[in-house]
């Protein structure tokens, strides 16, 4: 009798267990997937040098004892980015560590279109309008040279020229009198500021600013601009650069004087270096 109701035993057991047998099942499977931490000892030195970067001519930012164990971020060639506190890292060289897990998968690829610039110079010419005091529009040309401070900001000094033509009619619609027609060389030079919104990247769009002076019928007057641009990337080293600027500055001798508001339209290319 015993042996008759065994079977039925079993097939009542596995019943009851399936529930519990797929919920764990299910559970292991669709459950959350932790990722092993890929760790590295450091066990050939009492005291093992960590960097800023990835490289021996980074600085050094902690050292690190004997026996220590690092969580591994990236990897870059011979050298590891570790976690050295919650809130920092560092680089240590692949012979002062020993891994503990395979490493592929873990080289550091940069970001193709972020670049640091830091420490370049700028070399620009350019050409474009240029409209005095509201009333003609000439030529443009100059030139301009840069440096890369940090990646947000430039410094440069410029130099242009213009060859400024006002018919008669104009002259006598600013000031009212009956005058002979305007034609004179401007020569103006500026040292400016340029803060970088987006830099790194291929296309860096920019505020501009700066002081300078304005050279013209033998007076030379100070003044002041600023602006908007942009510089597109065309490779890592050259890229075209587009600018609207406004000059203003005063002339003239005294109750004649007036103030002018000139505006700059330009285009031209950058190489760096």
């Amino acid at each position: 009798m015993a042996l008759r109701t065994l079977p039925w035993l079993l097939a009542a057991w596995v019943l009851m267990s399936a529930p519990t047998l797929v919920a764990a099942q299910s559970e292991e499977l669709n459950g959350p997937h932790v990722l092993r931490e890929k760790m590295v000892e450091f066990d050939k030195n009492e005291s093992n040098v960590v960097r800023s970067g990835p490289g021996s001519d980074f600085a050094i930012t902690t050292v690190i004892p004997f026996g220590a164990k690092h969580k591994v971020i990236a990897k870059s060639g011979e050298w590891y980015n570790i976690h050295i506190s919650a809130s920092e890292t560092g680089w240590v060289h692949s012979s002062l560590v020993r891994e503990f897990d395979d490493m592929s998968g873990l080289e550091f690829r940069p970001n193709p279109r972020l670049f640091s610039r830091i420490g370049s110079f700028s070399l620009s010419g350019y050409t474009g309008a240029y409209t005095f005091d509201r009333k003609s529009n000439s030529l443009v040309v100059g030139g301009r040279l840069g440096y890369y401070l940090f990646d947000h900001f430039e410094v440069e000094g410029s130099v242009a020229w213009s060859h400024i033509t006002r018919p008669a009619e104009i002259v006598e619609s600013l000031f009212n009198l009956s005058l002979a027609e305007e034609d004179f060389h401007m020569l103006f030079y500026h040292l400016n500021v340029h803060v970088k919104l987006l830099p790194g990247r291929q296309m860096v769009p920019f505020i501009t600013g700066g002081l300078g002076s304005t050279i013209m019928q033998g007076e030379t007057e100070s003044s002041v601009n600023f602006g908007i641009g942009t510089n597109l990337f065309i490779t890592r080293r050259s890229s075209l650069r587009f600018e609207i600027r406004d000059y203003q500055f005063k002339s003239g001798f005294g109750t004649a004087r007036r103030h002018n508001n000139n505006v700059e339209f330009s285009v031209g290319t950058s190489l760096l270096f």
